[in-house]
């Protein structure tokens, strides 16, 4: 785990470059800049460095994240391999948010269990690999032996056994579940990750959507929530379209107009013509 202030540059830093990245500045440009704005004291600016050479040779930036095991995790590069990837549908905008989001997350007072929902709703929202997504989250500094146990359990068995089933018996409320009145609870099988309320709660969404989960432990628990891309705003653009329309409106009622009239007179259409040939030529 890397000191918290190193935390509060990288979500800055994939802020102002979700904030900058849609006015379609080039990626080099914009990281080249808001390393700049970085406090000198981390090492974020040195590692934007590193980026910035492997993005000005192969065109890609997770490949120096990979190489910086040390600073950034497996779950953060994965997820920019993830958006960099040509046949890929992950977009590079939902990325970015995304390592915000963990970035800012794991500045404050970050748990195993928030940042496991965080990063399994990021794999489950965006339809990325479960393979490859939880191998690199098991590779997190975060977790314990036996959460990274568990994260590889979880991925043979996904899809298999029910996401909700899985969280309730490696929680205390299944331990309750168990126990018989008068009697002392029994030995867990298995460690237990996770507190009454999250068993709770996994327990009244059992077979169904994990989405449904996901919401319920943020609204009750405060887990982060993982983003999503939001629809474009077209407001923007509408009314120059609009303006544009009906220009063309007028001037084909103008024209109908003048053959009611009198005929449409073509000469001052050649005339214009003419003009721009001798412009040409000259």
């Amino acid at each position: 785990m890397l000191e918290r202030e190193e935390y509060i540059e990288q979500a800055y830093f994939f802020r102002i470059l979700s904030e900058r990245l849609p006015e379609n500045f080039p990626l080099q440009d914009l990281m080249g800049q808001i390393q700049h704005e970085l406090l000198a004291t981390t090492k974020l600016p040195m590692a934007i460095d590193y980026m910035l050479a492997e993005l000005r040779h192969s065109g890609v930036v997770s490949k120096a994240m990979k190489r910086m095991d040390h600073y950034f995790t497996p779950f953060q590069t994965y997820v920019m391999e993830a958006a960099e990837e040509e046949r890929g549908r992950f977009d590079m905008r939902v990325a970015i948010e995304v390592l915000r989001h963990e970035a800012k997350y794991r500045s404050g007072s970050p748990t195993s269990e928030g940042l496991f929902m965080y990063q399994f709703e990021t794999l489950s929202r965006n339809r990325l690999r479960y393979d490859l997504g939880l191998d690199a989250m098991a590779g997190d500094p975060i977790y314990n032996a036996d959460w990274k146990e568990w994260i590889q359990t979880v991925r043979r068995q996904i899809g298999i056994v029910d996401f909700a089933d899985m969280i309730f018996v490696r929680s205390l409320e299944y331990i309750r579940h168990r126990t018989q009145p008068g009697c002392p609870p029994p030995e867990p099988e298995k460690p237990i990750l996770f507190g009454e309320k999250e068993g709770k709660i996994a327990w009244a969404n059992r077979e169904k959507d994990p989405m449904y989960l996901f919401a319920a432990l943020q609204r009750h628990l405060g887990y982060p929530t993982a983003p999503r891309l939001m629809k474009r705003d077209e407001t923007r653009e509408l009314m120059p379209q609009l303006i544009r329309r009906m220009e063309r409106l007028e001037t084909r009622l103008r024209l109908i107009e003048e053959e009611n009239r009198e005929g449409i007179d073509i000469t001052k259409f050649f005339a214009k013509e003419e003009a721009n040939e001798k412009g040409v030529d000259a």
